[in-house]
C-alpha cells in the first residue's frame, strides 16, 4: 500500500504513505542496520502523486538520494535499503497493511512481493518480529555471490 512513487516526477526514488510517519520510518532504519544505509542520503518529504496509489493525497515519505556527493556505487545497496524500509515499518505497525493481497500483472495465486522477489523470503523476513539484518544477509549473500560470478564475464567494466 506504500506509493512508490508513480505519478510524481521522482518514481522509484521517493516512497511513502497518508499515514505513516517518515521521520520515525528513518530512525528505526538508522537503528536497525546503519551500515545498509550507506552510499545514499534519506530525507523526509511529503508528496502528492498525480495517478496511482493515494493519488491526489499528501504522503508522508522517504526520498533516497543515491547521486552527487551522496552516492557511493560500491557501498549503496538498494535491495537492502528498502527491505529495512519494510522491516521499520513492520516494527512501527505490526499491523501496516504492506503487502497487496490481490493479482499483479498476470500473476494471481502469489503475492506482488513474492512474485517480484522471486520467493516469499524477503516478505517472511519483515514479518517475522524477530529476524535481524544479519539473518536476511545470510539468506541473500549466496543468490548475491552466485549472480557476480555468473554476470562477471559479460561487464566491460569490472
Amino acid at each position: 500500500t506504500l506509493s512508490e512513487g508513480r505519478g510524481t516526477t521522482r518514481p522509484l526514488e521517493i516512497f511513502g504513505a497518508p499515514d505513516i510517519d517518515a521521520h520515525a520510518v528513518i530512525a528505526e532504519m538508522h537503528a536497525l542496520a546503519p551500515h545498509w544505509l550507506q552510499g545514499c542520503k534519506l530525507r523526509e518529504i511529503w508528496f502528492e502523486p498525480t495517478f496511482h496509489k493515494h493519488a491526489g493525497k499528501l504522503n508522508h515519505g522517504v526520498q533516497i538520494h543515491c547521486e552527487g556527493p551522496y552516492y557511493d556505487h560500491a557501498a549503496f545497496r538498494p535491495w537492502r535499503l528498502q527491505a529495512l524500509a519494510f522491516k521499520a515499518i513492520r516494527r512501527l505497525h505490526p499491523d501496516y497493511t504492506l503487502w497487496r493481497d490481490f493479482g499483479y500483472e498476470y500473476e494471481f495465486e502469489r503475492l506482488a512481493i513474492d512474485l517480484i522477489n522471486g520467493s516469499p523470503l524477503l516478505r517472511e523476513w519483515v514479518d517475522d518480529p524477530a529476524a535481524s539484518p544479519a539473518q536476511l544477509d545470510a539468506l541473500a549473500t549466496h543468490d548475491e555471490q552466485a549472480w557476480t560470478e555468473a554476470m562477471a564475464g559479460f561487464l566491460l567494466y569490472p
